[in-house]
């Protein structure tokens, strides 16, 4: 069990994400899904990723692969498009760039995942589980395409320099649940040249997320929904927030603010908190 590894405030924290996996699972399933095939066990899933040339075939696609222990195990360039990992444990494994578009990852244990330059495009994170056990390491989704993701969970510290977050949704929907029990961490997280831009006129969507003192250093935010963000003590040098939404957004104390670009033309600037 998670709890007899960490300490007091990281057991809350735990306690918090797996409230948070019931009400993500809740809310997935009212969502249409593709037909999935039949489960796989984990060491099912072991023999077919030592199989020499696996990762051009399709044979981990659409699967459910939910609640399986695959920690460490190497997916590098594997294709799983489709598939769901639901609750599965994923420590340390290796997915750089992997093939997992629309995958279901909601409530899987990251700590220490590398998901650099995966294709996460439509992929659902929800309530992930990045803290317990004596893996400290954050996940890593550098570089990853993110585009059109759906996103709430504690991120705090996690590498997404360079990741493309077009199109993705990583705030809250208040009219479907109070924003304490559902909000995007992203505290101290690297967002460096990160592309948060809109897409396709839909907005990146970072509404009440926690930006304190997170790295956006060149990031693109335009046309992004900053409202309500808590973007105190973050590094803004550079990012582009030209007709962001930023209406009760907090820059208290963020670093930069002078070297962002598009500050003026963002929206509701005259509701934001500096």
């Amino acid at each position: 069990m998670i709890r007899k590894f960490t300490s007091r405030s990281a057991d809350k924290r735990i306690g918090r994400c797996m409230l948070l996996v019931h009400i993500a699972a809740a809310i997935f399933v009212t969502l249409p899904l593709p037909v999935l095939a039949g489960g796989l066990t984990a060491e099912q899933v072991r023999q077919i990723a030592s199989t020499p040339g696996y990762e051009s075939g399709d044979a981990l696609a659409g699967q459910d692969l939910s609640r399986l222990d695959l920690s460490r195990q190497n997916f590098q360039r594997a294709n799983l498009k489709g598939s769901s990992l639901f609750a599965s444990k994923l420590v340390q494994a290796n997915f750089s760039g992997a093939g997992l578009a629309r995958v279901n990852l909601n409530g899987a244990w990251l700590m220490g995942t590398d998901f650099s330059g995966a294709d996460l495009s439509g992929a659902s994170l929800m309530s992930v589980v990045i803290l317990g056990g004596t893996v400290t390491a954050r996940p890593i989704f550098r570089n990853a395409n993110l585009s059109g993701a759906r996103i709430i969970a504690e991120l705090d510290g996690a590498d997404l320099s360079h990741a493309n977050l077009s199109g993705a949704h990583l705030g809250v929907e208040i009219k479907n649940q109070g924003m304490g029990q559902m909000r995007t961490n992203l505290t101290k997280a690297n967002l460096e040249d990160a592309d948060l831009a809109g897409a396709n006129l839909n907005r990146v969507v970072l509404r009440f997320a926690n930006l304190k003192g997170a790295s956006l250093r060149g990031a693109e935010l335009y046309r992004a929904d900053l409202s309500g963000a808590d973007l105190s003590g973050a590094d803004l040098a550079g990012a582009n927030l030209e007709e962001a939404n930023i209406d009760g957004t907090n820059f208290k104390g963020a670093r930069g603010l002078e070297a962002a670009k598009g500050l003026d033309r963002a929206e509701h600037r005259d509701r934001a908190k500096f």
